[in-house]
């Protein structure tokens, strides 16, 4: 049993770090100066983060539920059907991948920061901010956000899709979250994808980078939480 739950830790680790390498990849590669994808916007991040997390699932669903997400795991222990002794040790696992993730992001990149004289294009590489500063409308964006994220992935077990399909579907979810709902605060949508990097960005030392907002990080973590919570809790209610 324990080596089953290891091999879990490790899969929502790798899923979790090739999720955000690629998501936080895109951001990179659309605002940081001299990227050949310099200035592509928003539909670029939001197909980005959805074939981001698409292709963590792939690469960790033989491994782990490939939750990849604290939110989706609180979510899915409310719902009855992942065990609760489980939930912090895949957060811990998630969080860490998060950060590994977002190191080889900055790696990656590494003559383009010392290009980048925005520091907050830079952190927004790393860490959602709010397009509108409103700490209430901010936390009610990210629990919609993600409200619709856990109930839409609780409701998915109920239907059948062909075998692989699934982690397709997700990433369209995702994809559909981020051009409908993300405008406002970036959409976290997840806690590990927003606090991984943002301590990343904390402890690396980037060329030109500012503040890590850490007055603003409670909102993609509390918000999240929050939205899952309570779409798992709906979800309950259907018979």
């Amino acid at each position: 049993m324990q080596d089953s739950l290891i091999l879990q830790l490790i899969g929502e680790f790798i899923g979790t770090f090739v999720l955000v390498l690629l998501g936080d990849g895109v951001v990179a590669a659309v605002s940081l100066k001299k990227s050949k994808a310099e200035g592509t916007g928003w539909v670029a991040i939001a197909l980005g983060w959805g074939l981001a997390v698409t292709i963590g699932i792939y690469c960790s669903a033989f491994l782990s539920p490939a939750h990849l997400n604290p939110a989706v795991t609180v979510g899915m222990a409310i719902a009855g059907v992942f065990p609760w002794s489980s939930v912090v040790p895949y957060i811990i696992a998630q969080i860490l991948g998060a950060i590994v993730g977002a190191i080889v992001v900055w790696i990656n990149y590494y003559p383009h920061w010392q290009e980048t004289k925005d520091s907050q294009a830079i952190l927004g590489v790393f860490a959602t901010g709010p397009a509108i500063r409103n700490y209430f409308f901010n936390f009610i964006s990210e629990f919609i956000g993600t409200f619709v994220l856990v109930f839409a992935l609780l409701a998915f077990t109920r239907g059948k899709f062909t075998q692989g399909l699934n982690p397709i579907v997700v990433g369209l979810l995702i994809t559909a979250i981020g051009f409908s709902l993300g405008g406002t605060t970036g959409y976290a949508i997840n806690p590990a994808r927003d606090l991984g990097p943002r301590i990343a960005h904390q402890i690396l030392p980037i060329a030109n980078k500012g503040t890590s907002d850490w007055s603003y990080s409670w909102v993609p973590i509390v918000g999240p939480l929050a939205g899952g919570i309570v779409g798992a809790l709906l979800y309950l209610l259907i018979p």
